[in-house]
């Protein structure tokens, strides 16, 4: 085993020297959308689901089509909803794909939001993007604010 090892170490030893990683800088995208919500479910059936269409302009001009489920507890208004969607469009001049995913929750203490961009789910010259999508609600009007990575 200790030969073993020692030949490993040489091995690593006269390796040739590796190239520094060069790290990707994070992008940032900004604009408004507008989002239409839609039954799909029956009335009483839990969870609840929905087809979601939003239309985004901004650094990210785009049409996303997608599917939400939703549920909740009346008595003390814990809510929590999941979605899938897929944008397509173009973001910052680069034309393509990807899939949001996202899971929200709501109770008495308070609320969350997370919005990925699902890692290579990108398509065309967004092949590689990975990152986050924050919304804001402002006087009835949705925001999107996206951090995220591409690859050169």
């Amino acid at each position: 085993m200790k030969a073993l090892l020692a030949a490993f170490g040489l091995m690593l030893a006269a390796s040739a020297p590796a190239e520094p990683i060069k790290e990707p800088f994070m992008l940032h995208a900004a604009g408004e959308f507008e989002v239409s919500l839609k039954p799909v479910s029956a009335a009483e059936e839990a969870p609840m689901r929905m087809s979601i269409d939003k239309q985004f302009h901004g650094d990210l001009e785009a049409t996303s089509v997608g599917q939400m489920m939703a549920g909740g507890n009346e008595a003390n208004g814990a809510r929590v909803y999941v979605a899938l969607e897929t944008v397509t469009g173009t973001l910052k001049g680069r034309q393509g794909s990807f899939i949001l995913a996202h899971r929200g929750t709501m109770s008495p203490n308070g609320q969350a939001l997370s919005v990925i961009i699902v890692p290579d789910s990108g398509t065309d010259q967004l092949k590689g993007i990975a990152g986050n999508l924050d919304i804001d609600i402002r006087d009835g009007k949705h925001f999107y604010t996206i951090d995220y990575i591409l690859p050169e």
